[in-house]
């Protein structure tokens, strides 16, 4: 079976009982209304970025790369480009460690996560949500095609518990003789059970205390202490 044969009626929630509906309509106001207002607010944030990327090295800005959505329909994602640009051609589909073909501008945003803020735009599109399952690349859909078709029949997103718990995975890859069997053996079948969970009880609580985590995982160690001292001091 190809990808593009999952045909939508045989996905879980084809058939919506009120309260998914309920969700899945308030979560598509709340994607369509946040990325609005972030691709606004990280404007400045978003034209540095390009402009550093386009005079760091040659190649496109923003880097296009095909991913498979909600009912398998495939997409491209979109970042700014943190690799030299014939990355494809020169190495695996993953990335571990200090990989050579990460550029130094490319270094500096995958740290703090500014290469995936176009993905906004694909939330806006309605290719992705702002919180979900990570989106794979075909490869590996087609291997864990049958978990998928359970996963899939929401939007992927920018962040899930799985993005959170492997924050550090390029990390953890680099000291594997073999990470993409470490990946594929490991760390993508763990990925697809926290996923899994996520899509069987996914709501809107859970969602924005996902964005929160998120976002307080950016930030350095230091920060977060801070933060959680004044509330702790105020409370």
């Amino acid at each position: 079976m190809t990808l593009a044969s999952a045909a939508p009626e045989s996905l879980p929630f084809d058939a919506t009982p009120p309260h998914r509906l309920f969700y899945s309509t308030v979560k598509r106001a709340l994607d369509i209304g946040v990325s609005l207002v972030g691709l606004a607010l990280t404007s400045p944030v978003l034209a540095a970025a390009a402009i550093w990327v386009k005079l760091d090295s040659r190649g496109p800005v923003v880097f296009r790369q095909q991913r498979i959505g909600r009912n398998f329909r495939p997409f491209n994602i979109l970042k700014f480009r943190t690799m030299v640009v014939d990355a494809p051609q020169l190495g695996r589909q993953i990335t571990a460690g200090a990989d050579p073909r990460i550029t130094p501008v490319g270094g500096f945003l995958r740290k703090w996560k500014i290469d995936e803020l176009p993905q906004l735009l694909n939330v806006l599109k309605g290719d992705m949500s702002l919180v979900g399952p990570r989106p794979e690349v075909p490869k590996y859909v087609q291997m864990f095609h049958d978990e998928y078709r359970y996963i899939l029949s929401i939007r992927p997103g920018i962040t899930d518990p799985a993005s959170i718990k492997y924050r550090d995975e390029s990390s953890v890859l680099a000291n594997c003789p073999d990470p993409e069997h470490k990946y594929v053996a490991e760390i993508l079948p763990d990925k697809l059970a926290i996923a899994r969970d996520y899509v069987t009880h996914a709501n809107l609580l859970q969602d924005l205390g996902l964005l929160l985590r998120t976002a307080t995982s950016i930030l350095p160690s230091r920060s977060v202490a801070r933060i959680s001292r004044s509330n702790s001091q105020d409370g």
